[in-house]
């Protein structure tokens, strides 16, 4: 199911995508994620980090032929990190918690802007699986997994910051990927 259509300037639209940004549950979410990391020197989940990450995604699935839809792939990126505020405040990992949180958001979605449920299933199991990558990933899960941690662009920050991150230096990105 797509509602895709076309922007005014030429390029896709994302109705669903847009229903998940604008959902109560997510934006107080994401407004949580930002004063939690108000004061953190890297690596911020923002939505520069979502946006990089679908992007890297939508180009991964083209190069390899996967054929998911452009709204699957942008709405798995936006939601997956949306439970790193429970994993500040309680601790839980941030793959469970954005999971169940994800689901959420995803089901309270008016019937215009519905994922189906093997939509929902797919997004969510890439949430869960986005830290660690488990045997026969299935092809989202692996998208996601590896988007996240290709957008992240530790070769461009300063070595006092690379230092202080929490990431060992054989999981950095030293040098330009995708």
């Amino acid at each position: 199911m797509t509602n895709e259509g076309l922007h005014k300037d030429g390029l896709p639209t994302m109705p669903r995508v847009d229903a998940v940004w604008g959902s109560a549950l997510y934006q107080r979410e994401y407004q949580r994620i930002e004063e939690f990391e108000r004061e953190r020197v890297f690596c911020r989940h923002g939505l520069r980090h979502l946006l990089d990450c679908a992007r890297i995604m939508w180009i991964l699935n083209l190069e390899r032929g996967l054929g998911l839809g452009r709204e699957v792939v942008y709405a798995a990126a936006l939601l997956h990190d949306i439970g790193k505020a429970q994993q500040y405040e309680t601790g839980e990992p941030h793959n469970v918690a954005g999971e169940r949180l994800a689901r959420e958001i995803l089901l309270a979605l008016p019937t215009a802007h519905a994922f189906s449920a093997e939509e929902i299933d797919a997004i969510c199991t890439a949430i869960r699986g986005h830290r660690h990558l488990r045997e026969n990933a299935e092809s989202l899960e692996q998208l996601l997994y590896q988007a996240d941690k290709a957008s992240r662009a530790c070769f461009a920050c300063p070595p006092e910051v690379r230092a202080a991150c929490s990431w060992g230096d054989a999981k950095k990105n030293l040098a330009m990927r995708i």
